[in-house]
């Protein structure tokens, strides 16, 4: 399918211990451009993350928004160093027999001096996180594409009736095409009769300057270019898939075949229907800028 280059997406998953929500956002931009604001513990998994992204989205520049809730207060535990507690047993085995002194330590005594019980942070587990985290990305990033793919189509409607536009705009150029060598040929026998009176008119004389202006303002393979780039443009846009950047090359060579129209033009009529085919590009040009 078509896909725009603009998108949103979003998935939220929570669980009795983590609170993981994603957002996905693009604008256009000629490559992929991949922003990624989140939680520094999420750090480790930023390849992995940029990798998933990369087999959904081809153009674009996107900012990936991750905020993370941890519900486990802390994940922190109590940790015992029994041979620190050991050590300090026999200094104060070695302190009564120095002394001659009772030991009268509690075990309730001893946990308090330091480094005998400490909190420590309880590792996260990554594989679990990761597990989670996957699963929002991967269905805020089918979001992202289903809200492209949307939007795709309504481009594809509106580039294909502009291409639309455009033959009938090539269809009127080619019908004035003989009505102005006509012309040409009226105006000339008109005037050579003014200069010569009465005299015999060379019709052979005539016809070779007809074939001579023909020749100079003829668009004939201008003409038949451009409309090979329309149906190009059409069976691309009715294909879909990343088609963004081909498209532009296309139109690009369009607004080429239509500034030689208009050089050549040496009629008012066909003169404003290449502005009009130049407008009509122009626009169908912004457009394909959306396209991914």
């Amino acid at each position: 399918m078509l896909k725009s280059m603009t998108g949103f997406g979003r998935c939220e998953r929570i669980t009795s211990e983590y609170k993981i929500s994603v957002e996905i956002k693009a604008v256009n931009h000629r490559y992929l451009d991949l922003g990624l604001k989140m939680p520094k513990k999420f750090n480790y998994f930023e390849a992995a993350i940029r990798t998933l992204l990369k087999s959904y989205i081809q153009r674009g520049k996107v900012d990936l928004f991750i905020n993370y809730e941890d519900y486990t207060q802390g994940n922190l535990c109590l940790k015992y160093n029994p041979s620190l507690a050991a050590e300090y047993m026999d200094y104060f085995k070695r302190m009564e027999e120095a002394f001659g002194i009772p030991n009268d330590i509690t075990v309730s005594r001893l946990a308090q001096f330091p480094e005998v019980l400490t909190m420590e942070q309880v590792p996260d587990d990554e594989e679990h996180l990761w597990e989670i985290l996957s699963e929002a990305l991967k269905e805020a990033a089918e979001q992202f594409v289903k809200s492209r793919e949307l939007e795709g189509e309504h481009l594809r409607e509106d580039l294909l009736g502009k291409l639309d536009h455009m033959t009938v705009l090539v269809d009127q150029v080619e019908e004035r095409f003989p009505q102005i060598l006509k012309e040409y040929q009226g105006r000339l026998e008109d005037k050579v009769k003014e200069l010569l009176a009465a005299a015999a008119i060379d019709e052979n004389r005539i016809a070779a300057e007809v074939i001579v202006y023909a020749d100079k303002i003829c668009v004939d393979e201008e003409m038949v270019r451009l409309r090979s780039h329309i149906e190009a443009t059409r069976a691309e846009l009715l294909a879909g898939g990343s088609v963004g950047r081909k498209l532009d090359f296309i139109a690009q060579e369009m607004n080429r075949e239509a500034n030689t129209i208009l050089s050549k033009s040496t009629d008012v009529t066909i003169a404003d229907t290449a502005i009009a085919l130049k407008t009509e590009i122009e626009k169908i040009r912004e457009q394909i800028q959306n396209i991914e």
